[in-house]
């Protein structure tokens, strides 16, 4: 099955999941919630971070928050992206978990995030040179290390517009550093519940 579907079903499953346990559970105190569950996905423009390199990609993943009622809200995520519209330098994929913390602001729900996972690296028009040496390289693996943020904005009930910025770190074969630093830009949406309640 292609990745993109993957992440769509996911998203959509997560989604069907979260309406089925909200509905079976509206007889819940919001008092005794310690978890908020939500699902995001959205289209994703990525600059690479080789040469000139840029990819239209789909990003879609899960968070759970602990601790809803607090100030700061501590969560853990998962996230995935996969390159749509490869380019001409190379394309990325990638499935990341780490932390977010974040804060209500009304409608606006602002987080940093700080996630780790592994990453795959694939270059166009056959293969990309190592720096020096009659060596090309066709694709690598690698760990990711990526930090970034955004908001949510909740503009109807438990559906919310997703802007997220992430940096991230890619080990590379290909370039004299060792490492190349991608940006990624995501616009989508979440679906987050409470279960019994609304969001707002």
């Amino acid at each position: 099955m292609h990745p993109a579907s993957r992440l769509l079903i996911l998203f959509a499953l997560s989604a069907l999941a979260a309406s089925s346990t909200r509905a079976a559970a509206q007889s819940s105190l919001p008092s005794s919630r310690a978890i908020t569950p939500s699902v995001f996905a959205g289209v994703t423009g990525v600059s690479t971070g080789l040469d000139s390199g840029t990819n239209l990609s789909m990003t879609a993943g899960v968070d759970v928050d602990f601790f809803p009622k607090s100030s700061f809200h501590p969560a853990i995520e998962y996230r995935g992206t996969y390159a749509l519209a490869k380019g001409d330098v190379d394309s990325l994929k990638n499935n990341l978990a780490g932390v977010r913390i974040s804060r209500f602001y009304g409608r606006f729900h602002p987080y940093a995030d700080l996630l780790a996972g592994r990453g795959e690296t694939t270059y166009a028009n056959g293969g990309y040179q190592v720096p020096g040496r009659l060596i090309f390289y066709t694709k690598s693996s690698s760990n990711v290390f990526s930090f970034g943020g955004g908001t949510d904005v909740f503009t109807a009930g438990h559906l919310a517009l997703k802007v997220d910025f992430q940096m991230q770190r890619y080990s590379s074969p290909v370039t004299a550093s060792g490492h190349v630093y991608s940006q990624t830009a995501v616009v989508g949406l979440v679906y987050a519940f409470h279960i019994g309640n609304s969001v707002l």
